[in-house]
């Protein structure tokens, strides 16, 4: 047996001003063929799981396209156009394959485009038919489609937000699509769509905890293949934005209609439980000072490049500096002209540059900071978090900055804080202070809700705020719930 697997994963976040261009994939990922496999074994993720679980099932493996960037706004029309045309020749040239395993995401828009995975999906189903069984890994943040279900043969969610199980989901991918090709599993799926947009919403605490254990309830049925609970990602303005339930049985529609919409019913009556507890960069530092027991991780939820912001905001760094701390850290702010700065100038320097609050005007004003420069890195080290662990990331050159008794992380590449690599890279050692701070929604907590006293969560203006009425939807189906009190029929 043979199989070809691809991935194109982008979360886009349509209010950014900052375009999803095809130089932003080559930043994380744009690769063919046997770089794939070179580049994901050993990996947590979804193409490490598929690779994994074709070796382990004696089945030949073979890459054919994998394009990877950094949450960002609408993908421009000429990289969608090449993210297609690389994924159909990567596959073409595969050969003769029994099956395709697809890692997409599900929050993926495109000029023009409202639904990238679907028209991908759609894509490949015009160039091999129907006959080929086609799996696809998805996000759990997916805004999943009626053209998604349509052109796949299953849809599988991640569980966990932190997304810790995505190697799990990629072995499962490989597994079912032997069954298939077996003629072992004729997968039929149903989609529920609930009339309803969530904040992120870590899954070790209810209410999203209480519904995966409904879908986990579902799963041991006989018959039953898959329930996953989609909560979609509310960043992006389109028709088709929400939360979803995808149900996935073995050649018996009734019942996976039965789970998908027992969970979607779950879903809306545990509606009002989504609402975030919303505390400012100001508040949240007050709570932290009164701690006593450290280190209290601070997350900034609205600048969270992991969502699509530009992760260079300023309101909880500036609020750290006038709220006389000492042992605190910050990491990491996106700003490679004062990282450019402190490399030119060397360690020992005292630098007088303007801080952040470059990409647009939301995220808070830029700040005039003097600071100390402690230390300088390239930038590189091994993710070591659980979620894509063996991960290298490369963060450009990179700068630690003392000023005001907070020390400061400037990066050159933005993304979020998964793990204390960052900050080990740098010399500090997170269980040492008492005030961590960094940008992150949720997946910060896989690595930092072992070592963290507390966690507060912060939010202010920013592309990934909880307030969802600071969006100017103009695309979104309505009603929705919570922009709009409505009932469910």
């Amino acid at each position: 047996m043979k199989i070809v697997i691809a991935e194109v994963m982008h979360e886009t976040n349509t209010f950014s001003n900052v375009p999803t261009t095809r130089e932003l994939f080559e930043l994380w990922e744009w690769a063919r063929g046997d770089e794939i496999l070179t580049n994901h074994t050993g990996v947590r993720d979804f193409l490490g799981g598929m690779i994994d679980g074709a070796k382990e099932r004696g089945i030949e493996v073979v890459g054919a396209f994998a394009a990877n960037a950094y949450p960002a706004g609408t993908i421009t029309r000429e990289t969608f156009l090449s993210l297609q045309d690389e994924l159909l020749t990567g596959i073409a040239e595969a050969g003769e394959v029994d099956a395709i395993c697809l890692s997409l995401h599900g929050a993926g828009v495109a000029e023009g485009v409202d639904d990238l995975e679907g028209a991908l999906i759609k894509a490949v189903r015009q160039q091999v038919g129907y006959e080929i069984p086609v799996i696809v890994t998805l996000d759990l943040h997916g805004n999943i489609t009626d053209e998604m279900v349509k052109e796949a043969d299953i849809l599988l969610g991640v569980h966990l937000y932190p997304h810790t199980d995505c190697y799990e989901r990629g072995l499962e991918a490989v597994e079912l699509a032997e069954k298939m090709v077996k003629g072992e599993l004729v997968p039929r799926m149903h989609l529920a769509k609930l009339p309803l947009i969530v904040p992120t919403s870590t899954t070790n605490l209810s209410p999203a905890k209480d519904i995966n254990e409904a879908c986990y309830k579902w799963e041991k049925e006989p018959g039953m293949v898959d329930c996953a609970f989609f909560h979609g990602f509310p960043y992006t303005d389109i028709p088709e934005l929400g939360v979803t339930v995808v149900a996935v049985a073995n050649n018996d529609e009734a019942l996976a209609k039965r789970a998908a919409e027992a969970i979607a019913n779950l879903i809306w009556e545990k509606r009002e439980e989504f609402a975030p507890d919303v505390v400012t960069p100001q508040e949240g530092l007050a709570l932290a000072k009164a701690a006593s027991a450290f280190p209290v991780v601070i997350n900034e939820t609205s600048d969270n490049p992991g969502g699509g912001t530009p992760g260079d905001g300023t309101y909880l760094l500036r609020a750290m500096l006038e709220a006389e701390l000492d042992s605190a850290c910050f990491g990491f702010i996106y700003d490679p002209e004062v990282a450019a700065i402190a490399h030119e100038k060397g360690v020992g320097a005292t630098i007088e540059v303007q801080l952040g609050g470059k990409t647009d005007d939301l995220h808070g004003e830029p700040i005039a900071l003097t600071a100390y420069v402690k230390s300088l890195t390239d930038g590189a080290f091994i993710t070591s978090s659980p979620m894509g662990k063996g991960q290298p990331v490369n963060l450009g050159k990179s700068a630690r900055l003392q000023a005001n008794g907070v020390d400061i992380l400037v990066c050159s590449v933005k993304t979020q804080v998964l793990d204390e690599q960052v900050y080990l890279l740098h010399g500090i050692d997170v269980t040492q202070f008492k005030i961590v701070s960094l940008k992150s929604s949720q997946h910060f907590r896989a690595s930092f809700e072992p070592i963290a006293a507390q966690i507060i969560t912060v939010d202010s203006p920013g592309l990934t705020t909880l307030r969802f009425q600071a969006f100017d939807y103009k695309r979104l189906n309505r009603p929705v719930y919570p922009l709009d009190e409505i009932t469910r029929s």
